[in-house]
């Protein structure tokens, strides 16, 4: 089998068998297959496509050319859910501790964030002690006993797909939903999960811009999951606007706790709750989603979600202190309030504006081996659809060093849109895919 020749053959719009594809990848990812032949094949692909088949191969190679998770030891269904990605998404924390408190076992490896968008890992770290890096007999000992553990990725899980990545990130390869859709799942699979829901962004602070696109990727990717013998779902929801009021690594984590204690912002709620009936109701058939969502809440008015909070944490090396005193956060102590420069309701939020500032503020990275500031981001003061008046608080911003207070002043103002009609409270749940 020559590499030449299966170029060729996807440049020709032919299907690739289970097999090439397996060559394709063992071999790429041995060093076998030079660079130049691969971004040949991504370009062929880009432009002539995968039918369904050959992207669940394409998956399953990736899947299979690391390590994979052996979660059989964990009793129950394991459960895991992934977001493609947001400003100010915080669910995990949320929604972790309250399917833990219903009786479900969720083992999550997590990643950190890049650009404008947050990672759950970094949002840890930013709890004192906390530990995101846990050998396998740990994890395994901790979702058992406790119902819940997350780590960081383990460097050798899918390592095709990081080969490939970066190289579609520099052949302008990276828009292809097939692509895209193994990508992230290969991970996902390789995790163990026996169910998994996936949160679909659209919108200003998502890689899928339209509804269609995020459709197209929701669909192929719960595609890949059941062709894989897994339950899989996706809600698409929206992030034409920060998820929450927090966007932060610290001040998310305080947003979280609020969350937990039953004070939570109502779209980051209205999120978990969405994500938390389906993911209960597919470890257990026989509870609906509005038993499911009763379940859910009661873990909050009864007080279990917080008490697993707070031993995810401790189990994990934190302080759980965290929970009743937010000044073990760091949060940056100098303020700068942003007020509004007109009276209106506010018709718009640029997500990638407000990540960007919080990013160049010190709270994200720009390249991955950027350190970040945990204590710094933005709070944002109204939503879509609020009505606000002229001086009236838009959003505050935590800063420690003022070096880019400036240009994070600039980007708040540009993604705020304020009109003079009133405006209709937006819709987050676009649309579920099974």
């Amino acid at each position: 089998m020559r590499m030449v020749d299966l170029i060729e053959k996807k440049r020709n719009k032919e299907k690739l068998s289970k097999e090439e594809i397996d060559f394709i990848i063992k071999s790429y990812t041995a060093g076998e297959i030079p660079d130049y032949q691969m971004s040949a094949l991504l370009m062929a692909i880009y432009f002539n496509k995968m039918d369904k088949e050959e992207t669940l191969n394409l998956t399953l190679a990736m899947r299979d050319s690391g390590d994979t998770l052996d979660l059989s030891e964990i009793k129950g269904i394991k459960v895991d859910k992934h977001s493609t990605g947001g400003v100010g998404d915080k669910t995990t924390l949320v929604l972790g501790p309250m399917l833990a408190a219903c009786g479900l076992k969720l083992a999550k490896m997590s990643g950190r964030g890049l650009g404008h968008t947050g990672g759950t890992i970094d949002k840890m770290e930013s709890i004192p002690g906390f530990k995101t890096s846990l050998s396998m007999e740990a994890f395994v000992k901790q979702v058992n006993e406790l119902g819940i553990a997350i780590t960081g990725q383990t460097g050798n899980l899918a390592p095709a797909d990081k080969k490939i990545y970066a190289l579609r990130d520099v052949t302008a390869t990276v828009e292809k939903i097939s692509l895209i859709a193994s990508s992230i799942m290969s991970k996902k699979l390789a995790s163990g999960a026996d169910s998994i829901c996936l949160d679909v962004k659209v919108g200003s602070g998502a890689f899928m811009k339209t509804i269609e696109d995020a459709k197209k990727l929701a669909s192929a990717m719960v595609e890949i999951g059941k062709g894989a013998g897994k339950s899989t779902i996706a809600i698409i929801s929206e992030m034409d606007e920060p998820l929450g009021l927090a966007v932060g690594n610290s001040l998310e984590v305080r947003e979280v706790i609020e969350s937990l204690k039953g004070r939570g912002p109502k779209d980051l709620m209205e999120l978990v709750y969405c994500l938390g009936s389906y993911m209960i109701k597919s470890a257990k058939p026989e509870v609906s989603l509005a038993d499911a969502r009763k379940l859910l809440a009661a873990s909050i008015t009864e007080g279990t979600a917080l008490e697993k909070f707070k031993a995810f944490v401790k189990a994990q090396g934190g302080d759980e202190n965290v929970v009743n005193d937010y000044s073990l956060l760091k949060i940056a102590p100098r303020v700068i309030e942003v007020l509004s420069k007109e009276e209106g309701y506010v018709a718009h939020i640029q997500s990638d504006l407000i990540g960007h500032a919080s990013m160049i503020l010190g709270g994200g990275r720009q390249r991955k081996e950027d350190t970040i500031d945990y204590g710094v981001g933005i709070e944002l003061n109204k939503k879509v659809s609020d009505k606000i008046l002229e001086n009236e608080l838009l959003a505050k911003i935590y800063v420690n060093d003022e070096t880019n207070l400036a240009n994070a002043i600039d980007d708040i103002y540009e993604a705020f849109r304020i009109e003079k009609e009133e405006i209709k409270e937006p819709v987050l749940i676009k649309e579920i895919v099974e």
